[in-house]
């Protein structure tokens, strides 16, 4: 599950899985829960938003028969068929097994794969997320360039004491509260008050989540998954961030749907609540997912190259230019709710410029100075955040930068860069020059709808799925867009 990371001195993604059971056999795993006293066998499937959702057997029930026939469920409900062909069964992979730590019943956990039932042999859904990454894996796989890509996705998010809301005909509301938020200034008996926007790696005494992060991590490793660390973000109102090691794509998906539930539910143990949501707070910095890539042929690394830009070589940047070629639609992918596009905007370090540099964060593609040996040599998209379906966004992307090469679209050609100064505080007849991200998610579902052949080439997203996301995330915009806003009470309600 872990890829090398020599230069880090940590063990391996691939070594780290090795290391904590692995089941390769049904009987691996009956042994396992007889030895264990497992009672249940939990497992979670993820519907089209990236959420959770799962069913669970006794594990006196999980035999052979169950792994050659599945589990039926209704993919109806979880927004990829239509009714009248939503039959399928779910076969889980045993390599993804873990005992669930949030279990008082032991529960041993997996995930897996959604088939459709047919003879004489299930065959993959083709619209199920999961099977979409293996699909885009096997793409790259076939098309010579690479068989492996590997990627980083860091995890920022919001913690809170209290944070609730009420939408009704006469009540439309939303609150978060964080003991240490600097409005609380006033009623915090300790004076233990982080100032506006100073949050950043800040230490105890006023760091009061360290406890709860750090079970977070260790719970996380002890699913399998290294963490490269944890510390405060720069939002005094609960801002923080786990960074976990480079790890091959599927594996990564894998993880970044247990990363998330880990996170929450921690933090709900701990008497707090954990969001992902983009722009929680209004005027403070928002929560990304800034995602690291590279490639991988054998041994070797694709992306590097001594005498290139950055130390990257041409296959990187045609592989940067797909991405940029393509960001608008890749946006309702990696960016897919109305919240999205509320951290989208210029002042707190998100990206809103289509252009790539070095160690510059104001621009959508960033490459890191620090990764300077030839296996980590890589570039992070900024856009992404963590209301996307993992797996959707990363093979997007992947998709997206295979096509850069495929047609060998040199960003710099295209005048995307590099853009290595800091395009915040450019002359405003500069900034008119230069192209910017969507400003809202019907932006991004337009361009989605105008550009994604190169979803679809190799079969790799099927058209029905494409079709039936941009329908649900209109009806989603346009149920959204009815509701009055407070804002709107201040600004118009005197007019």
């Amino acid at each position: 599950m872990r890829m090398g990371s020599s230069c880090t001195g940590r063990v391996s993604f691939d070594q780290e899985e090795e290391r904590r059971h692995m089941f390769q056999t049904i009987q691996e795993v009956k042994d396992y829960i007889r030895e264990n006293g497992i009672k249940m066998v939990d497992f979670k499937m993820v519907d089209i938003n990236g959420a959770y959702r799962h069913v669970t057997i006794p594990a006196s029930a999980f035999d052979e028969k169950l792994m050659a026939s599945g589990v039926g469920f209704d993919a109806s409900n979880y927004g990829y068929a239509m009714v009248e062909k939503s039959d399928m069964v779910f076969v889980p992979d045993l390599s993804t097994a873990m005992a669930d730590p949030f279990c008082e019943v032991p529960t041993l956990s997996m995930t897996g794969d959604a088939m459709i039932i047919d003879n004489p042999v299930n065959r993959p859904f083709p619209q199920y997320p999961r099977n979409i990454m293996l699909a885009a894996v096997q793409y790259m796989k076939d098309s010579g360039i690479a068989d492996k890509m590997l990627i980083l996705p860091e995890f920022e998010f919001y913690l809170f004491h209290r944070a609730g809301w009420k939408v009704d005909h006469d009540h439309q509301e939303a609150y978060v509260d964080f003991d240490q938020a600097h409005w609380n200034s006033d009623t915090q008996e300790l004076g233990n008050v982080v100032p506006f926007q100073r949050n950043y790696h800040i230490a105890k005494p006023f760091d009061t989540t360290y406890e709860a992060r750090s079970e977070m991590v260790l719970r996380i490793e002890e699913a399998g998954i290294p963490v490269k660390y944890h510390h405060p973000e720069v939002s005094a109102s609960g801002q923080f961030e786990i960074e976990p090691m480079l790890g091959e794509a599927v594996k990564m998906a894998d993880a970044t749907m247990m990363i998330k539930y880990i996170i929450r539910n921690t933090a709900m143990k701990h008497g707090l609540s954990a969001t992902f949501m983009p722009k929680p707070v209004y005027g403070e910095a928002g929560s990304g997912m800034h995602v690291h890539m590279l490639l991988m042929k054998g041994s070797e690394p694709v992306f590097s190259d001594d005498n290139g830009y950055s130390h990257l070589s041409r296959t990187a940047h045609f592989f940067m230019g797909g991405l940029l070629k393509h960001i608008a639609s890749l946006c309702a992918i990696t960016n897919p709710s109305t919240n999205s596009y509320k951290r989208l905007v210029p002042g707190f370090e998100a990206p809103v410029t289509i252009g790539y540099a070095t160690s510059n964060r104001s621009a959508v593609i960033r490459i890191p100075a620090y990764a300077k040996s030839p296996e980590t040599r890589r570039f992070e998209l900024r856009n992404p955040d963590a209301t996307c379906n993992p797996y959707l966004a990363y093979s997007a992307i992947l998709m997206a930068g295979l096509d850069g090469i495929r047609n060998q679209i040199d960003p710099h050609a295209n005048g995307w860069g590099p853009y290595d100064f800091n395009l915040f505080t450019l002359p405003e007849e500069e900034k008119k020059k230069l192209k910017g991200l969507p400003t809202s998610l019907e932006q991004a579902l337009d361009a989605l709808e105008a550009d994604h052949d190169y979803l679809t080439a190799g079969g790799v997203f099927p058209e029905e799925l494409l079709e039936n996301f941009i329908q649900t995330k209109r009806t989603e915009c346009a149920q959204i867009s009815r509701v009055p806003t407070p804002v709107e009470f201040d600004r118009y309600y005197n007019v």
